[in-house]
């Protein structure tokens, strides 16, 4: 069975870090075969004594065997991408794991997203994320429209790529192309995965039975700030990469589909609605949809790649 290194960036973690340890200490795959590489990135709140809380404890999996946690710093670089660098550089183990402070990994989340490496033309393993169970509408809205799986970065037009939310690298991809470029803030997962495919013979495979799960934003601010940085994803991709960008609704666009949502798409989901075809968040589909394109459309516009974001670090 494979040794696995699994990284993860840390920024002001303090109310995440205890869950996500928990989930840690439940995995199923066997803790000899594991060491965890929590990595903060300089945080302000108490995430590094946590973490060093957590390796100096004896912590113990349901086999009764301690996990090991590694407590590491990434303190010159603000970017979690930096981060996950300092992790792979420390790494003892052949398969690097990914995911994220505020992720939950379910306890066979490794087992599941390691097996495919058994094919050694296998370089990257993409794990499934599903939503945590929210209350807010924002949150109903997101779950219904599954914006967090992996099925649509696996189907990006381009080329698929995984989001290091559950995603796992043989590190010798990493020694072939190079690490996560350290001071690009969002956009990173994309351009790793597509450096591997593009520039080494290895294979990507879909783990769906590998899952973590996450919390949808439930408010207006959080939920705008992430397709902004979505946007901001898509125009570093288009500098990088030529991929197309979101094209900005006209406003006589806005005008009809906003027309054709009170006038055909409100009453036809209000009678779906009476008759327990459909839930009431429904009814604000395209409004919600077209606020997030726009914020994307701006992030798009705010963002411009610097020439430090273009680097590359080795191992």
């Amino acid at each position: 069975m494979n040794k696995v290194s699994v990284v993860v960036p840390i920024y002001n973690g303090e109310k995440d870090l205890p869950d996500l340890i928990e989930c840690l200490r439940t995995q199923t795959y066997p803790a000899d075969k594991v060491e965890y590489l929590l990595v903060d990135n300089n945080s302000s709140d108490r995430s590094k004594s946590i973490i060093q809380a957590a390796a100096n404890s004896n912590f113990q999996t349901t086999g009764s065997k301690p996990i090991k946690i590694c407590p590491l710093s990434e303190n010159q670089i603000q970017s979690s991408y930096a981060a996950r660098n300092a992790g792979i550089r420390d790494a003892s183990s052949e398969i690097l794991a990914f995911t994220d402070g505020d992720c939950r990994p379910q306890p066979r989340w490794l087992e599941n997203l390691i097996q495919p490496f058994s094919d050694p033309n296998v370089g990257i393993v993409v794990g499934e994320i599903v939503a945590l169970p929210g209350k807010s509408l924002l949150e109903k809205y997101a779950e219904q429209q599954d914006t967090l799986s992996q099925k649509h970065t696996l189907a990006h037009p381009f080329c698929p790529y995984g989001q290091t939310a559950n995603l796992a690298i043989r590190k010798q991809a990493f020694v072939a192309v190079g690490l996560f470029r350290p001071y690009l803030t969002t956009g990173g997962d994309a351009d790793i995965c597509w450096r591997i495919l593009r520039e080494t013979s290895y294979q990507l495979k879909f783990a769906e039975a590998a899952t973590v799960k996450h919390q949808h934003r439930s408010t207006w601010q959080d939920l705008q700030s992430q397709w902004r940085r979505y946007g901001k994803s898509n125009k570093y991709l288009h500098e990088l990469y030529g991929i197309d960008l979101m094209r900005e609704f006209k406003t006589k666009e806005y005008v009809y589909r906003l027309s054709r949502w009170l006038l055909k798409e409100l009453p036809l989901t209000m009678v779906k609605i009476m008759s327990g075809k459909a839930e009431a968040v429904e009814l604000l589909d395209t409004p919600i949809g077209l606020l997030n394109g726009r914020s994307r459309v701006m992030g798009q516009k705010e963002a411009k790649l610097s020439d430090q974001a273009r680097q590359i670090e080795r191992i």
